[in-house]
Formats: C-alpha cells, sequence, structure tokens
C-alpha cells in the first residue's frame, strides 16, 4: 500500500538558511519532526509523515507505518505549544526490529487481549498469535506475527486537517478469520480536537476491536511522570484482571476502590498499593473501565488535567469501555523525541474500545461483526486549558 501524498501543511516550520552556505536546512513541523526521516520503505510498502493543522496553530503529525499519532502540539496555559504525545523522531526507530511499542498507534485487528488467543465463532475454534502469557495481544505483535500496529497502511490527506487511512486485512491474516477493510480518518478540528474515525467490514463473520494506543503526557515534558495528573473516569464499573493481565469476567464496582475516579484525583494517588490485588495485578494501572456515558459520543468519558501546564483532555468515545494504561512498564530502555528517555509512568494511554477478551464473554457487548454490515467507532480527544 503507497501513500499517496504528503502535505507539509501551514503550521510547519520554515528552515532557515545555512549561515554563508547558501544551504537550507530541512524544513521541519512545528513539533520539530524532519518529514524526511520518515521517508522510508518497509516491505515493500512506501512510509511517510503527515502533518494536520488547524487554524489555531494546533498541528498533529502521523505516519501511515502503524497509524501512529507521533506529535500533537497544543497551547498550554500561557499560549505556549506543547507536543504531548509520546514518540520517536525516526520511522526507523518504529520498525519492530528496534523497537517493539506501541506508541500512537492504530491497534488492530483486535486491541486488548484475547484469552490464550482462542475464540470460537459459529462453531470453528480460531487460534491467534500467543504473544503475552499466552493470550494475544493487540492482534499479533511478535516479530513473525506483526499486529497493524507494524504494518503500512494506506493513505490519503484529504485537507489540511484530514488523513484517511486503510488498511486490507486479508482472510487468515493472523488467523482471524474474513477480509477486512478498515479506515481510520484523523481529523484536527477547529476547537483542537483530534477526532479518530474507525470503519471496517468484512466478507466473513469476524470480530474487530480497533483503538488508538497514543501515550499521553500534558505537560509537554515526558522527563515529568503523569502521576501528578489529575484524572477523571465517569465510570461506575470496571474489569478486574488477573495476574496474566487477562479479565476475569466479571464487572465490580469501583466504590471504596483504588479504581474510583469518579471524583478526579491523581493518577499516582494509589498506584502503587499493591496491598490492592487489581494494583499488584496490573503493576498499576492496567484495566479496562466501563463507561457511564450510554456509548453516547456527545458525552465525555474521561478527563484528564495536567496542574503544569494547565492543559485539559477531554475523551469522548461511542465505545462502552476505556483501558486505562498508566505507562508502568516504561523502562528508561527507550529514548524518544529530542533525546528523552521514557522512564516509568512517562504517559497514560486512554483508549477506547470493547472489553478485553469480549469474544469469550458472552455477557458482555458483541464484537462480533458479519457481512453486510459496517463497524463504527469513534474517539475524540479534545485539548483545551483551564
Amino acid at each position: 500500500m503507497k501513500h499517496l501524498r504528503i502535505t507539509a501543511g501551514i503550521g510547519a516550520l520554515l528552515a532557515l538558511a545555512a549561515c554563508g552556505s547558501g544551504n537550507q536546512t530541512a524544513t521541519l513541523t512545528k513539533s520539530g519532526l524532519n518529514p524526511e526521516k520518515f521517508k522510508a520503505e518497509f516491505k515493500g510498502d512506501s512510509t511517510a509523515l503527515y502533518t494536520l493543522v488547524n487554524a489555531n496553530g494546533a498541528e498533529a503529525c502521523i505516519t501511515n507505518f502503524g497509524g501512529r499519532l507521533v506529535s500533537m502540539m497544543v497551547p498550554d496555559k500561557d499560549g505556549n505549544f506543547q507536543d504531548v504525545v509520546l514518540g520517536f523522531d525516526s520511522i526507523q526507530a518504529y520498525f519492530p526490529e528496534n523497537n517493539l511499542s506501541d506508541f500512537g498507534a492504530s491497534i488492530g485487528r483486535y486491541a486488548n487481549r484475547i484469552n490464550q488467543g482462542k475464540f470460537v465463532i459459529d462453531g470453528d475454534t480460531i487460534q491467534l498469535p500467543q504473544n503475552n502469557f499466552g493470550h494475544c495481544l493487540h492482534g499479533g505483535g511478535e516479530m513473525g506475527d506483526l499486529g497493524w500496529q507494524y504494518r503500512v497502511y494506506g493513505a490519503e490527506q484529504l485537507n489540511d486537517s484530514t488523513l484517511k487511512l486503510t488498511m486490507v486485512s486479508p482472510d487468515g491474516d493472523n488467523q482471524f478469520p474474513g477480509t477486512l477493510t478498515a479506515t481510520v480518518t484523523y481529523t484536527l478540528l477547529g476547537d483542537n480536537s483530534l477526532d479518530i474515525k474507525y470503519t471496517a467490514t468484512t466478507d466473513k463473520p469476524t470480530i474487530v476491536n480497533l483503538t488508538n494506543h497514543s501515550y499521553f503526557n500534558l505537560s509537554g515534558n515526558p522527563t515529568h511522570p503523569v502521576t501528578d495528573n489529575e484524572l477523571r473516569v465517569i465510570a461506575s464499573g470496571y474489569t478486574p484482571v488477573d495476574s496474566t493481565y487477562m479479565t476475569t469476567g466479571e464487572i465490580a464496582s469501583v466504590e471504596g476502590t483504588p479504581f474510583d475516579f469518579r471524583t478526579a484525583r491523581t493518577v499516582g494517588e494509589n498506584i502503587k498499593d499493591f496491598s490492592n490485588e487489581q494494583i499488584k495485578n496490573g503493576n498499576g494501572y492496567d484495566h479496562n473501565f466501563v463507561l457511564d456515558n450510554g456509548s453516547n459520543v456527545n458525552n465525555p468519558a474521561v478527563e484528564l488535567y495536567s496542574p503544569e501546564s494547565g492543559i485539559l483532555l477531554t475523551v469522548y468515545t461511542n465505545e462502552p469501555g476505556i483501558q486505562v494504561y498508566s505507562g508502568n512498564f516504561l523502562d528508561g530502555s527507550v529514548t524518544g523525541k529530542k533525546g528523552i528517555i521514557y522512564n516509568q509512568h512517562a504517559g497514560i494511554c486512554l483508549e477506547t474500545q470493547h472489553y478485553p477478551d469480549s469474544p469469550n464473554k458472552p455477557q458482555w457487548p458483541s464484537v462480533r461483526l458479519n457481512p453486510g454490515e459496517t463497524y463504527n467507532s469513534e474517539c475524540i480527544y479534545k485539548f483545551s486549558v483551564k
């Protein structure tokens, strides 16, 4: 799948001529990325960086490699623009042989975990790749069974603020049934919202659960952990996990637990309370919350606020759940943009989705997609200040 074109966008920074040399340096994005460093070939397909801008000067940079959000520039309380997502400065750093990471990725075919990588559909038992405690995580992710985060999407930049990505996943891809044709459309809106719409169709009954795996750090400085961020999750329940991060099938009340974020409190308040079995099992927060918004994209699902920058992120979705992952396994072994080392809790993920292992839990909302149907999922990350 080849990219169609690349648009620098009006928000790009114009490079200055090198003094006395007559040469010009590369044209950088507002976030400081060099688009030339994102031009490469991966398994025969071309990668590129695409820049979305709005009239406010906000900027989102996305690569078609894994459909990844690479940078997101939004203003802080002082009007200074901050890059609020983690990622890398070059496309090679995203390649799986260099970093097995999900930074900013569009995850497919199935976000989160499927128990032992196995499910039954119409009497047929499907065995998926097992890449996480014997489970299938994010559709497969090891070198031999790459999920969509390590594949090249077809890309079409529709205008300065919209990018449409396309993935055609053939029947039997990582053992998933049916040819799945999916789109991920990023739109940077005038209110500094990044609207992500997913669609998919299939020619055989299958399962699908797509999400975005951005790590957010609203301070704009990933050397500062997100544990001081104030988190509000509008959810009365969550899905507990066992020691392998697999959901047990229960929907538990958040009342009286470290998972009660219905009133905003800091991410770090209980993150090390390993006397709580669920905090211990998740090594912090790595849990799906059962949202109270009625799967209505007009109702807020989550709020995240950085007192340092004054940036407020509000998440809207039509999905029934959201995975809150507090960057527990970032361990200082990865160096990201601008040479910053990503230590534990350098970012937090807010992944809108159906619940983990839904194919094996019929009591939960279904992830089945049949021929003639269209899967529709939407996540809006709205940035403002307070």
